[in-house]
């Protein structure tokens, strides 16, 4: 798909807690041999949000870093999407928090705002919402954010990826841009491979099943499709960022896509804070920008359990470089941790539950 106007990035943010549960820890736990099993997922770490983060609290912060480097006031932003697995409100839009928290839209808040699923590919459904309003010329600037404090049940495989964090884009016109997307592309099937019902707190997932017929099918074919549509080839690319369950699902469906491994490592941010869903590939976007050179060119992939990907080809303009230290980077956020034990981490997490309240005892 391409937009009638060209669109682009004018400014990104990110955002990650810094506490950290090591992945060694919850292996402890629960009687795990974590070298076995360390192997399989390449996660040291994963960040756990605070008492008092959530979702909302993470798009805000990697806002407020997009909007450093956008130079444009919040009042312009006339759409704000927030793709989220984990609401604050299961009904309440955590966009139009973030709109009263940011003044986008002016004193009147005029703009449109909503909160996006689609797992973890929710993030990037949000930012194709926003280059159809730019391309249209319906607005000018729009803010697309994924962001999650995702959870895994206790004791489950998913307890050692479900991290927390976000990433923010701000986009605009490409001439305003420091990176134009240049196209994009979406593929979605009705795959039942990770889900969780209404009342119940934690997801379910088919284990083997989540990879083959679910990641690697839908990323494999947006990624062939939209180099087919654009007429380019892995070699064209200086980077490639995919979703990051885990540390070895995008380092293999790189391989298996024809990218060498040094193009899929710069935005390999999962192994140190774990998979933040529908932040995941935002997040390994944004330490790419954090370093991207005019003219390089980057293909990123998204996936969400369900399921689908979105596929994106951006090329980066002169001036991203002065735009880079205006706002934490990435790795800032990752080299900034402090360690928890597991009783901590399921304080943090909620995950102790009181069936009576002895407060008043």
């Amino acid at each position: 798909m391409k937009a009638n106007r060209k669109v682009g990035i004018v400014g990104w943010g990110v955002y990650v807690p810094k506490w950290r549960v090591r992945s060694e820890e919850l292996a402890r736990e629960w009687g795990r041999d974590w070298n076995r099993y360390a192997a399989g997922i390449m996660v040291q770490e994963k960040s756990v949000p605070g008492i008092d983060e959530d979702a909302f609290t993470i798009a805000y912060e990697s806002s407020i870093n997009a909007l450093k480097r956008a130079h444009i006031e919040a009042s312009k932003l006339r759409a704000v999407y927030v793709g989220t697995e984990s609401k604050p409100y299961a009904v309440k839009t955590t966009a139009t928090m973030l709109i009263e928290a940011l003044g986008a839209g002016g004193e009147r808040r005029l703009t449109t705002g909503a909160d996006y699923e689609f797992a973890c590919k929710a993030g990037t459904e949000a930012i194709q919402a926003v280059i159809g309003l730019i391309g249209s010329n319906m607005i000018d600037y729009g803010l697309a954010v994924g962001a999650d404090t995702a959870q895994g049940a206790p004791g489950d495989a998913l307890e050692y990826t479900a991290a927390a964090g976000g990433s923010a884009y701000i986009l605009g016109p490409a001439a305003d841009s420091v990176a134009v997307i240049k196209a994009s592309l979406s593929h979605v099937t009705d795959t039942p491979d990770f889900w969780r019902r209404q009342h119940e707190h934690y997801p379910a997932h088919t284990r083997a099943f989540t990879g083959g017929p679910a990641y690697f099918k839908h990323i494999m074919t947006a990624a062939k499709e939209l180099m087919n549509f654009i007429g380019t080839k892995p070699e064209d690319y200086d980077y490639a960022v995919f979703h990051q369950p885990n540390g070895k699902y995008p380092l293999r469906v790189g391989t298996r896509l024809g990218f060498t491994p040094d193009k899929v490592k710069p935005g390999l941010i999962t192994p140190y804070i774990g998979n933040t869903y529908s932040g995941s590939a935002l997040v390994g976007l944004s330490a790419v920008l954090d370093q991207a050179k005019p003219g390089q060119r980057i293909l990123v992939v998204s996936f969400g359990s369900g399921a689908g990907s979105d596929a994106f080809h951006i090329e980066v303009n002169d001036g991203i470089e002065e735009v880079q230290n205006l706002a934490p980077k990435t790795l800032n956020y990752v080299n900034r941790k402090e360690y928890v034990d597991y009783t901590t981490y399921a304080r943090y997490r909620r995950m102790i539950r009181m069936l009576h309240d002895f407060s008043s005892y």
